[in-house]
């Protein structure tokens, strides 16, 4: 053992917590998050965990994970490989060291590693180490029977002990990287102020996976720490894209003036937004778990009728589902808000993964012309930007509007600063003009296109509103011709009318011969790979949308400034054919992948470099 260790300051390092799904890998690496955020390190996380409600303990396909990148500046991607990987059990350390660095520490269980777990993890021999041609340094504690002696005078049965393994494994962590105990002892106490005897527990047990690395120096000849350098002052929290989505819903009801209702179904990996709503009854939101898909859709477009800001949140199944009740909210010209946090397809597919696969189906799965506002946030801070503008879109243009997430950016998370409500534009629904009692019809619209609001229960506005085709003047039933091709173009107009934000170019965005294009999740990923190549020398710039109907005016003229244009995206070119059939002569090309993995940043240089 060493007399004095030395502490290295790194600008970035990624950590991977692994394990059987109930080792509580997701609670140590967001906890491990979110005190890295706390002290002003940025973050990027990525929970991957497998489909299986519980699947045979210490077996391969029941491993689950949770990668967490943080650095000193900003960080895009929660890392291609790690530098740090723990490994709960032998199943874990085969199935997960490939995304282990060469140089990465590895921190394992040995009581983990008897022979019925090699046996279940499928090693040939005693020794998984060697078996593997494993070089790295290795942390090799006996971290279960560690935990028992540290909790023999808690009167705790061995099976609640052994819940606390991966609180011995996150106290090692934190002494690898100078983390403060204290700030995870208060989460702790947060977390189970009900039961303070876990918190205590728990709270004991990371204290003896730091003393354990501070007392043995865990055969590493380094600890590290990660100094912010780029913070912006404020109070920051580590925030995952489905709360985001839910606080942003909730900040646009505030502004907004409006009670807001969500009817939702539950699905992987949209659950989350209900769960979160459905606490906040207090700030005026109503939850409805309804009976299925089409219910929640509908009871959506029912509390949007009745002036509410209504919501319905699924994935790509329940668009399916959802698509005629949609439909409904376009012909009624109702502001509705579809969120679609996408998932592996089709059918059920892969459930727990993370697809772009929902772009047409949501661009254009409805029966009929069928206009609808699309936007695509790009990272799980951005959800909560997303939500708000695409709830001020569907209120001021009274359109239903889908916002698409997917579950890279849903269940991944980063540090976010508490927003000031102040600072947000306003949200002003097109309500009708109270001189118009007497003359107005439903379909009466403002300058921008929009029909005039009027919400039930006003006196001198009663209308009626429904799925057949209406007429523009009157708002009664209509089968005319000349009207159904008038009102087809005058909701199109609408939509083609909203205004959004240019799309920015990054990088050598004056000449640059590579373009690299793409929209949602895999902004920081592509971004990275950017920034890869230009400091390599090569002359690269990054076009990434965020709001794909309406397309942003300068999108043509950006997109035909470059000599060679890459739209990479997780489908078949969804997006590229989109942009060829809007933009006159544009042929890029493509970069695709349906893995329901992110994109690795190593490949896509590789592939970029051969442009």
């Amino acid at each position: 053992m060493a007399d004095k260790i030395i502490v290295k300051e790194l600008d970035s390092v990624a950590v991977r917590f692994s394990g059987d799904s109930g080792d509580g890998m997701q609670l140590a690496g967001n906890m491990f998050s979110t005190v890295s955020a706390t002290v002003g390190n940025d973050i990027c996380t990525f929970p991957d965990y497998p489909a299986d409600i519980r699947a045979p303990q210490g077996s391969l396909t029941g491993v689950s994970g949770f990668q967490v990148h943080i650095g000193s500046n900003k960080v895009y991607t929660p890392g291609d490989k790690c530098d740090v990987l723990v490994a709960m059990n032998a199943a874990a350390l085969k199935t997960q060291y490939k995304f282990a660095k060469p140089t990465a520490c590895i921190i394992i269980d040995t009581d983990a590693f008897k022979q019925s777990d090699l046996e279940k993890a499928e090693f040939k021999t005693q020794d998984p180490i060697a078996e593997m041609g494993i070089k790295n340094d290795v942390i090799a504690c006996p971290i279960t029977t560690m935990v028992k002696d540290c909790l023999a005078d808690s009167g705790m049965d061995v099976k609640a002990m052994l819940k606390c393994r991966n609180m011995f494994a996150l106290g090692l962590v934190c002494w690898l990287f100078n983390r403060d105990l204290n700030i995870i002892a208060q989460m702790l106490q947060t977390k189970f102020a009900k039961k303070p005897g876990v918190a205590e527990a728990n709270i004991k047990v990371i204290q003896a996976g730091y003393d354990y690395g501070a007392n043995t120096h865990a055969s590493v000849a380094h600890t590290y720490k990660i100094e912010s350098k780029t913070k912006t002052p404020g109070r920051y929290m580590d925030i995952m894209g489905n709360k985001a989505t839910a606080y942003g819903f909730i900040a646009a009801a505030e502004k907004a003036g409006l009670k807001l209702y969500l009817g939702s179904y539950p699905i992987t990996p949209a659950t989350d937004v209900l769960h979160e709503l459905s606490k906040h009854k207090s700030l005026g939101v109503t939850t409805v778990q309804c009976e299925d898909e089409i219910a929640g859709c509908a009871s959506a477009v029912g509390a949007s009728f009745a002036g509410a800001l209504a919501i319905t949140s699924t994935s790509g199944p329940g668009i399916c589902l959802k698509s005629e009740a949609m439909n409904l909210a376009v012909i009624m010209e109702l502001p509705l808000v579809v969120l679609d946090v996408q998932r592996g397809g089709p059918a059920t597919g892969l459930p727990t993964k993370s697809e772009q696969t929902d772009l047409l189906q949501c661009l254009f799965g409805r029966n009929g012309e069928s206009p609808m506002p699309v936007i695509a946030a790009t990272s799980p801070t951005d959800c909560f930007d997303a939500a708000y503008n695409a709830c001020k879109i569907a209120l001021e243009h009274m359109t239903p509007v889908v916002l698409m997430t997917d579950a890279f950016i849903a269940n991944g998370s980063g540090a976010f600063k508490l927003p000031n409500l102040d600072e947000f534009p306003a949200i002003n629904p097109p309500y009708v003009p109270e001189e118009l009692k007497g003359t107005w019809t439903p379909y009466m619209r403002n300058a921008e296109g929009s029909r005039y609001w009027a919400v039930p229960g006003r006196e001198g506005f009663q209308h009626i509103l429904g799925g057949l085709e209406k007429d523009n003047k009157t708002g009664a039933i209509s089968t005319n011709p000349e009207n159904h091709d008038l009102m087809t173009r005058l909701r199109q107009e609408k939509i083609d009318k909203i205004q959004v934000p240019d799309v920015e170019v990054l990088g050598d965005k004056d000449d640059a011969e590579l373009l690299i294009v793409g929209f949602g999740g895999t902004y920081g990923h592509l971004h990275s790979a950017m920034d890869e190549m230009r400091a390599a020398g090569k002359k690269v710039a990054m076009a990434h949308f965020k709001y794909i109907n309406p397309l942003p005016k300068n999108t043509a003229e950006v997109l035909k400034k470059y000599p060679k244009v890459v739209v990479a995206e997780q489908n078949m070119g969804q997006f590229a054919g989109f942009l060829r059939m809007k933009i006159d002569g544009f042929n890029p090309y493509q970069y695709n992948e349906v893995k329901g993995q992110p994109f690795v940043v190593a490949e896509l240089v590789e592939a970029f470099n051969k442009l």
